[in-house]
C-alpha cells in the first residue's frame, strides 16, 4: 500500500442519496416548520425555497429513512444563516421628522438658484489665476495641493489668490458695482 494512500479516508458507503422527485412530498410541512421559526408567512415561503435550493444545489447523501428530519435540520440551518447575515447588515434607521432632506435640484429652491446664479456671474468677472484657483479648490473641490498641480504653481500661491479671491466674490455680492477687481496676481 502506498503512503498517501494510509492517510486517506475510506468512501462513505452507507446512507442513501436524496431523492429530489420527493421533495415536493414535504413541502407542507416544511412551510409550517418555516412560519413557526420565522414568525411569517412570507419569510417562511423564501425560507423553503431557500431550503429546497440549497438541496437542490449538489447531491445529497443521507442517513437513515426519514427525508423530512434531514430536511428539516436544513430549514433550520438556513434559518439560522439568514438571521446571523441580517444581524451583521446595517439596520435602516428613520430620518427624523424635525430635518428636511437635501434636495440637490435648484428647481425647487428657486431663491437659492438665483443666488447661485448670482455667485457663479460673480465668479466669472474674476482675473483669470483668481477665477482658476477658486474654481479648482471651492467648485471643484481639489485640495489645495491638487489645485496647485492642475494650475502649474505653489501651494501657498492657490493659498494667497483663494484669500483675494474670495474676498473679491464677497464684495462683489455685496455691491456689485464695487464688487470684482481685475486684480493681476
Amino acid at each position: 500500500m502506498p503512503p498517501d494512500t494510509a492517510l486517506r479516508c475510506p468512501p462513505v458507503t452507507s446512507g442513501r442519496m436524496l431523492d429530489p422527485s420527493t421533495l415536493g412530498d414535504h413541502v407542507d410541512r416544511l412551510y409550517r416548520a418555516a412560519w413557526a421559526l420565522s414568525g411569517s408567512r412570507v419569510d417562511a415561503e423564501d425560507l423553503v425555497q431557500e431550503t429546497f435550493a440549497r438541496v437542490l444545489a449538489k447531491p445529497r447523501r443521507i442517513t437513515g429513512d426519514d427525508d423530512l428530519g434531514y430536511l428539516v435540520s436544513v430549514l433550520r440551518n438556513t434559518f439560522i444563516s439568514s438571521r446571523r447575515a441580517a444581524a451583521r447588515r446595517l439596520a435602516p434607521q428613520p430620518l427624523d421628522d424635525r430635518f428636511e432632506p437635501a434636495d440637490p435640484r435648484s428647481a425647487t429652491r428657486p431663491a437659492e438658484a438665483a443666488e447661485t446664479r448670482e455667485v457663479f456671474g460673480v465668479i466669472a468677472l474674476l482675473s483669470e489665476p483668481f477665477r482658476d484657483a477658486l474654481v479648482a479648490v471651492d467648485v471643484a473641490g481639489l485640495s489645495y495641493a491638487e489645485a496647485a498641480e492642475l494650475l502649474g504653481t505653489k501651494e501657498a500661491t492657490i493659498t494667497s489668490r483663494l484669500f483675494r479671491a474670495r474676498a473679491q466674490v464677497a464684495t462683489g455680492m455685496e455691491s456689485p458695482s464695487e464688487g470684482v477687481q481685475r486684480d493681476r496676481g
